[in-house]
């Protein structure tokens, strides 16, 4: 996977010694800027996942443009190539988000020190058999969730197919989206750690489905809020408890599970985004869509594995496969 790379530097010098210090093996597109106007414009235009900035420049110097990208919650990385070697310089520039300062002349060890501490040389590249091997892995788990709760509830659960994919959050929040559309949800996530790999579960249930859920798991009464999220939770565990532990048998793994998290009851997506589901930044997906015959139940089961998870499970995977 290429990385845009942009290089925002007044001095068409520093520009060239900049790009001729970075790793020869690493895929990525380099873009220049002449100021911080030109800067941020590109990176509007997403030629900059990550940035080396300068801190004089001028029409827009760089502390400007590190408030630009926060202001305007641009998805970037920025490591301050400065010859202003203040204290103070460090520090306001940490304050507005940047990982890392390099103090000019640039030194070449010195960069991929800094490319490797911040974890930026980290690249998601997933093969075409390798996303086949997710589909497989989690088709598999998703038959023994599947499976449980059809025993569990006495019903023929309807399985698609896994869709695997990385996703950057901007594609993840429309992705959301899609599954939420206009109708209201409730959801439940539950965090998990092991073997090198972290994520988030999401299972998100449609609001029509609590009454035929309530029936099959022979509640009686009234389904108030307190009933549905009991319900919530019950579903939560069986689904996401099975499929994780599906996942992690085939890759010889173990997981450890957080409590899970009740997000939200009769609410829409968007409200459940504003709510931190859009925190995660680039992510590993598969997506699992859940229905049971004969019946309004519909849920959507998401597993969010984390940007730096994804060369382990890539590995694990691999070896899965071999």
């Amino acid at each position: 996977m290429t990385v845009p790379i942009l290089i925002c530097d007044d001095s068409t010098f520093a520009q060239k010694q900049m790009a001729r210090a970075l790793p020869e093996d690493w895929d990525v597109q380099v873009s220049f800027a002449n100021n911080g106007a030109e800067g941020v414009k590109a990176l509007k235009q997403g030629k900059g996942k990550i940035v080396f900035l300068d801190l004089n420049m001028p029409v827009m110097d760089g502390y400007e443009v590190l408030q630009s990208i926060r202001t305007d919650n641009m998805e970037c990385k920025v490591i301050v190539v400065s010859g202003d070697i203040q204290p103070d310089a460090y520090r306001r520039v940490m304050e507005l988000g940047a990982l890392e300062f390099i103090k000019k002349p640039i030194d070449r060890e010195e960069v991929i020190r800094v490319l490797d501490k911040c974890g930026l040389r980290q690249q998601a590249v997933i093969d075409v058999s390798v996303f086949d091997g997710y589909k497989e892995i989690a088709n598999v788990a998703m038959g023994r969730a599947a499976a449980l709760l059809a025993r569990l509830l006495d019903c023929f659960v309807i399985m698609p197919i896994p869709i695997v994919n990385v996703l950057e959050v901007s594609e993840l929040r429309m992705m959301l989206e899609n599954v939420g559309e206009n109708e209201n949800i409730s959801a439940v996530c539950q965090g998990f750690i092991g073997n090198g790999i972290a994520g988030e579960a999401l299972l998100i249930f449609h609001e029509a489905s609590f009454a035929d859920i309530a029936e099959l798991m022979k509640h009686e009464g009234e389904i108030d809020d307190l009933v549905q999220q009991e319900l919530l939770m019950d579903m939560a565990s069986i689904l996401i408890g099975a499929l994780l532990k599906g996942i992690a048998d085939q890759l010889d793994a173990n997981f450890s599970q957080s409590h899970p998290t009740v997000l939200g009851q009769h609410v829409k997506i968007n409200d459940l985004l504003k709510r931190g589901v859009g925190r995660w930044k680039k992510t590993l997906t598969i997506e699992l869509g859940y229905s049971i015959e004969n019946r309004n139940i519909k849920s959507d089961l998401l597993l969010l594995f984390t940007e730096d998870s994804i060369p382990r499970l890539t590995e694990l995977v691999a070896y899965v496969m071999e």
